[in-house]
């Protein structure tokens, strides 16, 4: 069973919430992290608000989702934008690598 995590909001929650946010979402099993530890299910779907380029949700399943989420909730936590998230540099091949890839 592959693991699901969230942190944030829904897009749902977002919409009704009134903001303005970028989406991206996409099933990724051929990602090499999935591949890696033969794992056929991986997806994940990311909120960042416009104007101000901070985190409003993550969702992902799949290998390394809890380490992923994590990660987003810590850059909601602290006030990193994504833009900061994706110059991090992380350990290859790590779930964290896929971050940056994430991203919308």
């Amino acid at each position: 069973m592959p693991t699901l995590a969230r942190v944030g909001l829904l897009e749902a929650e977002a919409k009704a919430q009134g903001l303005d946010y970028r989406v991206k979402h996409q099933s990724v099993p051929h990602w090499y992290s999935a591949r890696r530890v033969n794992e056929s299910c991986y997806a994940f779907k990311v909120l960042v608000e416009e104007a101000s380029d901070r985190v409003l949700g993550a969702h992902v399943v799949g290998p390394d989702a809890v380490e992923i989420v994590n990660l987003f909730g810590m850059a909601m936590r602290t006030g990193l934008k994504a833009s900061d998230l994706a110059y991090a540099t992380f350990a290859y091949p790590t779930g964290a690598s896929d971050l940056e890839s994430m991203l919308p």
